[in-house]
């Protein structure tokens, strides 16, 4: 038997990568586009490519045993009679019964609670077991009104009216008929089993005027009480901000694209929208120009990792984050112990995005029973609570270098970036010049 030898000849396109030969091959075996979970997988600029300049002569640090650095965040201050209050500036993005098990909703809910933030429903209603584990929770208003129930609605400490989502800008979610459960369906109001498609546009309204009669209208149900949010994907979002606000937004959710989502075509995941941190300086910019600038509240989400992706976000203007993918992973999603199991399914732990297909090995993304009961709630709501303190010590611990005692004290002064991209988006120095693309050196 002769070995193979490998020719050095022999040179790979850039162009057709043997991933792209790969997809090609699949679309022509199947006639059919490719749905998966998660987010962009591609690289684009991020908060790695940003740096902060701590404090030595210039700048006074703070001394992290004896010195506070305030974390606290108040939302909805502009119109709502109680806004919510949340210990931690990273709170739980919306995702819904039916993309996860309802073990998993239970966990989000317990670990937002026990370190005193918010977590948000998602797509097709309010469970139970996420209400009642929950001590701040945010109801989704979506386009595809499925278990749209105004008395739920009257339950939920805040409202947000999905208009985009970073991985699908433009377009609507998918739910596949493998994950329509009996309770599924008669939340939504759907057959057992039948895919589903959610609206890419809400039914009542074509523009920003419309939409300021609908908040209007959820302010009467609420009597006032609770803030309402506008969540949009990043994609024109100067304009986007400022018509949220014009609308009577108290509170604006801006979700970049490497936001994650249950189930959409890869090719939306991957080539519409723009990065998070290409959209928060225009979102700051939008709501400095209207003079509300932390009175409405900007809510950041789309690949937030860590306390260092917090803090580079609050310093560019954010008030606050939201996670999903990470949150799902500090649950157990993609966790080594089941890479057997990923492997049977033809996915790897640390690659598993097919969570359309309802089989997480993890219990998270399935509403398989066999499947879900193997995420014991209250152990996962203890993982994800542990997971929020670290995002949340670790982000003090870079504010108090850059000499800040609260968090909201950080500024784009204290950044600056790596490379011209990351400067440009930015618009904060390229490290060791003084230089910001685009504006006067």
């Amino acid at each position: 038997m002769t070995d193979t030898v490998f020719n050095p000849a022999l040179r790979e396109s850039a162009t057709f990568g043997r991933d792209v030969i790969a997809e090609i091959q699949r679309a022509a075996d199947t006639g059919i586009y490719d749905i998966r979970g998660w987010g962009a997988k591609r690289k684009v600029p991020h908060f790695d490519d940003l740096l902060f300049l701590g404090a030595s002569m210039s700048r006074y640090p703070l001394e992290g045993y004896r010195e506070k650095c305030g974390t606290e965040v108040t939302l909805g201050t502009r119109y709502a009679k109680k806004p919510i209050v949340i210990d931690t500036p990273v709170t739980i993005a919306g995702m819904s019964f039916g993309a996860l098990s309802a073990q998993a909703k239970e966990a989000l809910g317990r670990g937002a609670s026990e370190v005193g933030t918010s977590t948000t429903t998602g797509d097709g209603g309010m469970t139970a077991e996420e209400r009642g584990q929950s001590s701040k929770l945010v109801y989704q208003y979506l386009p595809s009104r499925y278990g749209m129930n105004p008395d739920d609605l009257r339950k939920a400490d805040a409202i947000e009216v999905v208009l985009g989502q970073g991985a699908k800008p433009g377009g609507g979610g998918m739910l596949l008929g493998q994950k329509i459960s009996d309770r599924v369906a008669a939340m939504r109001t759907l057959p057992k089993g039948i895919d589903q498609r959610s609206a890419c546009r809400h039914p009542d309204w074509t523009g920003p005027d419309d939409l300021a009669i609908k908040i209007a209208e959820l302010r009467e149900i609420t009597d006032w009480q609770v803030p309402i949010y506008i969540k949009v994907g990043a994609t024109r979002t100067y304009y986007d901000v400022k018509l949220a606000v014009k609308a009577g937004a108290d509170v604006v959710v801006l979700d970049g694209m490497q936001g994650g989502t249950a189930a959409t075509q890869d090719v939306f995941i991957e080539h519409v929208g723009i990065p998070t941190m290409a959209a928060i300086p225009q979102a700051t910019q939008a709501l400095q120009e209207m003079g509300v600038h932390r009175e409405v509240q900007l809510i950041v989400s789309g690949g937030i990792r860590n306390g260092a992706d917090v803090a580079k976000a609050i310093a560019l203007g954010a008030d606050a984050v939201a996670i999903g993918t990470a949150a799902l992973i500090a649950l157990g999603d993609n966790h080594p112990r089941f890479e057997e199991e990923y492997r049977k399914i033809g996915s790897a732990a640390g690659f598993y995005d097919d969570f359309q297909e309802g089989k997480c090995p993890a219990g998270i993304s399935t509403q398989d029973p066999a499947l879900s009961q193997r995420l014991d709630p209250v152990a996962a709501g203890k993982r994800l609570a542990n997971y929020l303190r670290v995002m949340t010590l670790e982000a003090q611990t870079l504010a108090r270098a850059c000499g800040k005692s609260h968090l909201h004290n950080l500024e784009p002064e204290d950044l600056v970036a790596l490379n011209v991209e990351a400067a440009a988006m930015a618009r904060v120095p390229l490290a060791g010049t003084n230089w910001v693309p685009g504006q006067a050196y």
